[in-house]
């Protein structure tokens, strides 16, 4: 499987000719261009999802297929048989992937904001993205999507989360807040050269690919 990064948040999995996307937000330039198969959203914050977005992506592929959960999904009015509403538990299988459904809620900002529901996927149980949430599937992870920075975020609950998935590798994401201090930072502490995680840390560049095996 092969792992592209197109700003923020938004990755895509390709695998035989066939793609998956996740959270084309309003922090990934040109999403609705990007090629897909199916279109899999976290939850409803701008960053991860544009409404108009996946219109645009959908009129470009007809046969696209998109997965989301509910609150995400009440803002995707008449879209039939293309929209599919998932939650925790749920399984799928979709342009020959495997997709399992963990968590259920956005990891909290602030004992004022309201929490907003928030789903992870699993794919060829193999690699997480887990939108904004630190969620730990019970199941294991070979590759985690580790959202790097967010006003939710911790450097220290981030470390111990990696300890408690136990993936192999990991893969930085939700990174468009920082500028390159904040992103040398961040490599360091999730890198060899921090308090360890006991994966491996990688950051890809705006639409550099690279292997997941």
């Amino acid at each position: 499987m092969e792992i592209t990064k197109y700003g923020h948040a938004c990755i895509s999995l390709e695998k035989d000719g066939r793609r998956l996307l996740i959270d084309p937000g309003g922090l990934t330039p040109d999403a609705a261009a990007i090629p897909a198969d199916a279109l899999l959203i976290t939850h409803e914050h701008n960053d991860h999802f544009v409404p108009a977005t996946v219109g645009a992506a959908l009129d470009r592929n007809p046969d696209l297929q998109i997965y989301a959960n509910a609150a995400v999904a009440t803002e995707l009015p008449g879209l039939g048989g293309a929209l599919h509403v998932v939650g925790h538990g749920d399984t799928f299988e979709v342009a020959g992937f495997s997709v399992q459904v963990h968590g259920e809620w956005h990891a909290v900002i602030h004992q004022d904001i309201p929490l907003v529901t928030n789903v992870g996927y699993l794919v060829d149980e193999h690699i997480f993205h887990p939108g904004d949430a630190l969620t730990v599937p019970e199941v294991p992870v070979d590759t985690l999507l580790v959202p790097i920075s967010g006003p939710w975020g911790k450097v220290g609950e981030l470390v111990d989360w990696v300890r408690e998935v136990g993936p192999r590798t990991t893969f930085a994401i939700h990174d468009g807040l920082l500028n390159g201090i904040g992103l040398g930072l961040m490599d360091r502490m999730l890198g060899e050269n921090g308090p360890g995680t006991g994966a491996g840390y990688r950051r890809l560049a705006d639409e550099e690919s690279a292997g997941t095996a």
